[in-house]
């Protein structure tokens, strides 16, 4: 089911669905600030399974999570440096990752994630609002593994047609560039993992030229 979100009778009865479907470990594909993205609750791990299954990909490719504010970032890592909360303050809501070491007595299972998880406040009313209702979300660029992600909901669809229960339409994405992921799990240490949306100097100028290590 594709619902309009520009039409509130549609955003409301969308909403309505999504909370649903990932209630019954159903996926969604959402609007981000960056490109659509394919959802599933980050606690059921029947739906992350299903989430990696209809992307093509296996668990050493473990999706990132959606949060809607710092809090939950809180009551996700374990003990999350410093420089983590420097860069969510100038970066979030926003086209930013951050892997951080995750809590260990979260009740979850994301993939081969090696005790981390990647997480990410985006910038994007709706999907914020569904993810203050619905807690935290396990997110993947819409796409099929070595495919374009998703700028609009007409691609997603042909990815995934009924594969995804709910399809929230949101317009064609402001950016084509996922978000920039940065691993912060090396105390004291930048490490950028991909560069997206944002740039490497846009990093270096929060935190610093001599902290970030950029991936070969």
């Amino acid at each position: 089911m594709r619902f309009d979100c520009s039409v509130t009778t549609e955003l409301l009865e969308g909403m309505r669905q999504a909370k649903q479907t990932l209630g019954r470990a159903g996926l969604i594909v959402l609007p981000t600030d960056t490109v659509y993205g394919i959802g599933a609750d980050a606690f059921s791990a029947f739906a992350v399974t299903a989430l990696l299954e209809a992307k093509g990909r296996g668990r050493q490719s473990p999706p990132p999570v959606l949060i809607p504010s710092l809090d939950t970032l809180r009551a996700l890592a374990d003990n999350p440096p410093a420089i983590a909360f420097k860069l969510a303050d100038k970066f979030w809501p926003g086209a930013l990752t951050l892997i951080v070491r995750a809590q260990r007595s979260l009740s979850w299972d994301l993939g081969d994630t090696k005790g981390t998880v990647a997480l990410r406040i985006p910038n994007n009313d709706f999907t914020l609002a569904l993810l203050k209702e619905v807690g935290p979300l396990a997110v993947s660029s819409a796409n099929l593994t070595g495919e374009p992600a998703a700028t609009n909901i007409e691609k997603a669809e042909q990815y995934f047609q009924e594969k995804v229960g709910v399809y929230l339409d949101g317009g064609p994405t402001s950016s084509n560039k996922p978000s920039t992921i940065l691993d912060l799990t090396d105390d004291g240490f930048v490490k950028v993992v991909r560069v997206g949306a944002l740039s490497v100097a846009q990093i270096k100028k929060v935190v610093g030229q001599d902290a970030v290590v950029v991936s070969d």
